[in-house]
């Protein structure tokens, strides 16, 4: 299993400012982002996986959306995240 409960609150806990704020958009975002990566290694092996395909497209668009929400919100926390996880806009 590749998102185990420690990997979680650590990202939580990173993210988020403790393991028990799993509402924080910095901490979803993360964990999206977490997600992301994992799927498209899978995919790499796996081109006609097309059920896994279309989630990672459904993923990358939440995450998307908690982006801009975010950049309204917050600039400076958005800059950070996106330098901190090595998101490209």
């Amino acid at each position: 299993m590749y998102l185990t409960k420690e990997v979680k609150k650590d990202i939580f806990k990173k993210y988020g400012g403790n393991e028990n704020n799993t509402g924080a958009t910095e901490a979803q975002i993360a964990l999206f982002t977490h997600r992301i990566n994992h799927l498209t290694g899978h995919l790499k092996n796996n081109q006609k996986d097309f059920n896994t395909e279309r989630s990672l497209v459904r993923l990358v668009g939440k995450r998307r959306s908690l982006l801009d929400y975010l950049k309204k919100k917050d600039i400076a926390k958005y800059r950070e995240l996106i330098k901190d996880l090595n998101i490209r806009k």
